[in-house]
Parts: structure tokens; sequence; C-alpha cells
């Protein structure tokens, strides 16, 4: 058994045999996805996030034991290990109290306690810490030597000792500790050099801030921390000084003596000088990673909604990336996204050429039966759009506006150049527009998730974390959607459980040699796509048009004689099993229950043969912003406007109402009732109706409100 099995279980209050399996599963090498979809008998069905956490305690737990090595070597080395302190590291798993246990045998640049021992002082600091009722001064006196001039400097040299070891003690640490929690507040200054910079005016709600550390959002912690980072705050958290001295000396003092009042001072001075500091930038890292917690989730979180936004499917589509003095550039794209053709038009101002640009769009729509428009949501988009849809060539065609964010740091990305080499970036920027309609989890992956204009701070947060989380998430959504074999970019298989770069590209390089797949088992003829990683990507790619109508399903091969063997007890094909729901509800599943298979797997493969390989993402509708509203100068206060969410914070939503400048719904105001949580309330692209509450012209900012709105 795993040796973190029991406090894993523990600490997610989960049994300790679903922890087991996880971990070996996850020992073997199975991905997460795959774990949670097919493994469901091994881990008692536990879904993808508790799989993770699992996977990160366990990790979290070799960390500790490789520190708790260094730990045990160091102080053994010292020759100071006891069989007592070696069983409280032995049972310690908190990395917190490890390293409080360790504080004492630290090694440690020179302090001034360490200059005092070697001066032959630890006898005087232990005497005066007893505080019995003796005249310290003149003990003291015995301690003058060539390094100690007199008693004043005996008896400072025994307080730096003193100090030291208050603030080394695990008593003092954690008594600091709770107070912290309990009462700190975080204030932030302005620094007075910096206070009139226009780079200082973004942050002037902070210049004069004080709040309860547990109170302060996540946020505004960040924005503070970015401004102190910028050199435009100073920053500090701080519990009540003197409640917390009370506390220290309540665990250090006794009597009423000179050795007493020599005592007190040394806890002023461990506690202003080594306590403080350290607690303080103990709970400032805390903090951050709390913080830097919260906006990872919220960033996750939209990633996930944006990456299983409704996609239109396999049509031809035509890519507008608009613009004024450099015109709209067009791209015509077939089914399959490859390009067929692109142009310039030129129907907005400085040029105005609109005849030439409806006689250039209805001829693309006619030469390449183009079925849809996708139009960027960057300058100029309002215009174009309006110019479009007044065209006669477009009355049966849909039009749809697409974010272009990240669009132009894709176009001058190497898949970019790689895709189309021929071709400038604006034609790639189209081409991306047009493809993000089509699929747009297929073409955002090929983007940096930081370009793609969603969630807060992403800047500031611990970047390793957030790099984990997003690849997380777009592994999740791949997976969860599936991938058709036959289309899919190198770039998208890369995600598929199991692959990664060198096998996504093998995959593709199979399929430009041989032909389209004709089955999920030609997989295995995929040059070093061995038995393991058949096993754990077979499941997530689909095959339309298979001889086997199970590979364009989620049902794993591993199950397909199971299907079969239904089939042939309902004496039809399994297409014919597939294809009649009667034959499906006649079957006993409990008759396919076996060793290995259980009912999760079971109930899996008949929702699956109800809707084999359906896209479980939404449909997709049309919008039309107000065609009376182009400019922030158009609004009014009390204007109802549909509009769409374009990203979520956690202190509200921001949303498009087609002005060039999102409007946003502070969380305040994203319901009538009270929500603790914007994604509870609305969801990234979601189209609405929000009311304009507030416009501020100069600072370009516009205040929107859901309440009372339909």
């Amino acid at each position: 058994m795993n040796i973190f099995t029991n406090i894993i279980a523990k600490e997610l209050q989960l049994a300790e045999k679903r922890i087991e399996n996880t971990l070996e599963l996850l020992e073997e090498g199975c991905t997460i996805p795959f774990i949670s979809r097919y493994r469901k008998e091994r881990t008692g069905a536990l879904d993808e996030m508790q799989i993770s956490e699992i996977c990160d305690m366990n990790n979290k737990l070799k960390e500790i034991a490789k520190r708790k090595e260094t730990v045990i070597r160091t102080i053994t080395e010292q020759g100071k290990m006891t069989p007592e302190l070696q069983q409280r590291l032995d049972l310690c798993w908190d990395a917190t109290v490890l390293e409080d246990i360790y504080q004492p045998y630290k090694p440690k640049r020179r302090t001034r306690a360490q200059t005092a021992r070697e001066n032959g002082l630890e006898p005087l600091a232990i005497t005066i810490r007893m505080q019995k009722d003796c005249n310290p001064r003149s003990t003291a006196r015995r301690y003058i030597n060539a390094n100690v001039k007199d008693e004043e400097a005996a008896i400072k040299g025994a307080m730096d000792i003193i100090a030291e070891n208050i603030s080394e003690d695990e008593k003092a640490r954690n008594t600091l500790r709770r107070a912290f929690k309990r009462e700190a507040t975080i204030t932030a200054k302005v620094v007075k050099a910096k206070a009139e910079t226009d780079e200082a005016a973004k942050y002037s709600d902070y210049f004069d801030f004080s709040e309860p550390l547990r109170r302060c959002s996540s946020h505004r912690l960040l924005a503070i921390r970015r401004a102190e980072a910028d050199g435009i705050l100073r920053v500090s958290i701080s519990p009540d000084d003197e409640g917390c001295l009370e506390d220290l000396k309540r665990i250090y003092l006794r009597g009423n003596n000179e050795c007493t009042h020599i005592m007190e001072e040394a806890v002023h001075d461990a506690y202003k000088r080594l306590l403080k500091p350290s607690i303080e930038t103990e709970f400032a890292a805390l903090s951050k990673e709390k913080a830097d917690k919260e906006a990872i989730s919220v960033f996750a979180e939209n990633l996930r909604q944006l990456l299983l936004s409704a996609p239109l499917g396999q049509k031809r589509v035509m890519g507008i990336d608009p613009g004024f003095r450099t015109g709209c550039k067009t791209v015509c794209l077939d089914s399959e996204g490859n390009l067929l053709h692109h142009d310039v038009i030129y129907p907005n101002p400085p040029h105005n050429d609109c005849k030439r640009a409806a006689t250039i769009i209805g001829n693309m729509i006619k030469d390449y039966a183009i079925e849809a428009i996708a139009i960027g949501n960057g300058t100029a988009s309002r215009e174009t759009e309006g110019f479009i849809k007044k065209l006669n060539s477009t009355k049966d065609v849909q039009v749809f506006v697409v974010s272009e964010d990240g669009a132009s740091v894709y176009s001058a990305s190497q898949i970019a150049r790689e895709e189309f080499p021929n071709e400038d970036v604006t034609v790639r920027g189209a081409v991306s527009i047009g493809r993000r309609l089509m699929d747009p989890m297929a073409e955002l992956v090929k983007i940096d998730p930081k370009s793609i204009g969603i969630g807060q701070y992403q800047h500031d947060v611990d970047q390793s974390l957030l790099k984990k989380a997003l690849d997380m998430t777009i592994e999740s959504c791949v997976n969860s959607v599936g991938v058709n074999l036959n289309t899919a970019s190198r770039h998208l298989l890369t995600h598929i459980s199991g692959l990664g770069p060198a096998l996504a590209q093998n995959i593709v390089n199979y399929r430009n040699e041989n032909g389209a797949f004709r089955s999920r088992a030609q997989l295995k003829k995929v040059p070093r796509l061995g038995p393991m990683a058949f096993e754990q990507c077979a499941g997530f790619l689909r095959i339309p048009g298979a001889r086997n109508p199970l590979d364009n399903s989620a049902v794993h091969p591993e199950s397909y004689g199971i299907v079969e063997q239904m089939a042939k007890d309902c004496h039809c094909t399994v297409g014919e099993l597939i294809a009649d729901k009667s034959k499906r509800q006649s079957i006993d599943l409990k008759k396919y229950i076996n060793g290995t298979v259980g009912m999760p797997t079971i109930t899996d493969i008949m929702k699956e043969l109800d809707k084999p390989g359906r896209d479980p993402r939404e449909q997709l509708t049309e919008f039309a912003f107000s065609e009376h509203v182009h400019t922030i100068d158009d609004l009014e206060e009390e204007m109802v406007l549909p509009g769409i969410v374009t990203n979520i914070t956690n202190f509200g939503a921001f949303v498009d109402i087609g002005v060039h400048q999102d409007g946003l719904i502070h969380i305040s105001q994203l319901s009538d009732r009270y929500i603790s949580d914007p994604t509870s309330a609305v969801k990234l692209h979601q189209h609405l109706n929000v009311k304009v509450i507030g416009i501020d012209r100069k600072r370009n900012r516009i205040s929107l409100s859901r309440k009372g709105v339909e």
C-alpha cells in the first residue's frame, strides 16, 4: 500500500481503497481523463477534480518526504538527533510544522546570537531565562573577556541568544500565527514620489488602504501586490502588536525581578526583530498563494467555458478580420477549415468602397458555397457587420461576430507559419477567426491561454501553477468532447490522453502517408504508439463513417466485446442495436457485469449507444447587438441592451454591448438574489440583456446591471 494512502484518505474523506487504486493507476501512467472515464470500478467513480486532488496531495507528500530526509540528515550530522525528535519527524507530514521543528537546527547566516554563543554567553542566557531572584549584572561580570568588554555587553549578548531561542520556539511561532490569522490587517500606502504619475492612477483606490487580511479579496490583494512590485505602494501585514506581546509575555515571563525585566526586553526584541517579520513573510506568501489559487481557478473555469463554446460544425465559412484604413481581410474556408481563397475589401471609412466590396463578397459566397460568415469583434466590427447584413447575397447566410482575442498572437506564431508558410499575418488572422466559428476548441488550443483575454491578473500569479491548471483544463475539455481522428490537427491531438506532441505528429504523418483511418485498431500501426498509449487514447478518438460504428463513439475498444455480446443476445448487429431503442431497453444490464466490468461501465456504454459520437457542446445561436448603439457616446443610463459575456472575474462579469468597450456587471448587480460566485449567475459567451446604470466617458468605463432585467 502507498505510504500516503491513509493521510490522503483522511484529508479528502474518501475510502482508502479508492485512494490506493487511484494512486496505482497514476503510477502505471494512466491519465486523469482516462481514469475518470474508463476506470470507475477501481476508483469508485471519482471525477477528474477528485483524482487531480489525490495526485496533487501525493506529489506534495513526496516533496515533504524528500525534505524530511534533508532535515534528518542535517540534525544527525550535528549530533543532536534524539529518539523523541526522530519520532516527531517520522510522524510529521505538515510542511510548516516540519520547518518549525527544523528551525533551531537549520544552518543560518552568522547571527548576533551565534556570536554571543561563541563569546561564551550561553550559560548567562540560561540563568536569565530561569528568572531566579539574583543579581544578573554581578553574574554577568563573570563573562567579561576579550570579546565582551563589560557587563552591559554580556547581558546584551545573552538577550540576543534568548531572543533567537524564542523566535525558534514552536509555541511562540504558533501563538503569533493564531494572532495573524485572527486579526492581521493588510495596509497599503502610496510612495509619495509616484503618487502623481499616470502609472499610479489605476491604483488610486489603494493609496491609503487598510483591511483585515482574511477579508481581502483575491483581486484586491493581487492588485496591491502588483503595485508594490511596481514601486507604487508600500505594503505591510500586521496584527495587534500589543496583544501579541502580551500573549508572548504570558508564555515566557514569570516572577517580578531583574531577570524578568531583562527577559521582557528580550521578548520585545524577539517579536519585533525576528518573529513578526518572519510570520509576516509567511502570511504574505500564504495570502498570495490563496489569491493565486482563486485567480487561477477563475481563469481555468473561463478557459473551460471558452473551449466548450458551441461550434458551428463542418460548414463552409467566410472569415473577416475587419478594419478601417487597411481594409477587411476576407478568407474562404472549406468545411474542414482549409484555406480556399482570400481577398481584401474596403467598405468602411476612409475608403467607403461598398460597391466593389459587395461584388467581391457576393462572388465569393457563390463561388465557394459559403454557408456562414464569421466577423472578428475588434476595430470596425460593428460597421463591417452592418455592411455584410445589408447585402442581398448574405440573406441566406448566417452571420456571427466572433471573439478575435489571441488571433494576432496565433497569426505571428510558429504554428501559423507552419500551416500557412506562403501567407502573411493578416490572412492567417482571418483564417483563425473563421475556424473559431467552426470549432472554437480546435483553434484555441493553438494559442497561449494567457493571450485569449480571459481571467484576471494572470501575469501576477504563480506561473507554474497557472500553466498546470490551464494544461489540465485543456486536456479535460479536449477529451470530454473527443476529436475526429481523420481531421484533428497535431495541436489538438497533442492534448488527447496518452499522446503528446511526438505521437500526435506520428499520427498525422501516418494519416498523410496512408490516407484516412478506417478503424481505431489501425492506430496500433502508428510508429511508437504502443499498447499503453493505445489504451489511453483510443476511447477519445472518433472515426465518423467507420465500418464499426463503435469507432465513432466513446465506448472504449476494451468494451467492444460487451456490446457485441449484447447485440448477439438481441439477435442483431451492433449497428442495429444502436439504431433500435426498443432493443436496447430490453437488455438486462446485470447480465454483463463480471469481475472487472461493473454497473458504472455498463451504464456509460448504454448512454453512449443512445447518442454515439454526440458532441456534448451546446448548439450555436445567432446574436445581434442593438442597431441604435455603436459607441459609448450613444449610451444613456437605464438603456436595456443585448450583450455577450466576454470575461468573468471574482468581482463580476464583463459584457460586450457593441461599443468597443466592455461594460462591467459588478457581482452585486448580477442577480436579484445574493450570490458569492459570478459563475453561478453567468457563463462565458452567454447572450443576455443588461441595463446601463453608469457611464464614465472620461475613463471609458461602463457600469451594467441585470437586476430587474428580463
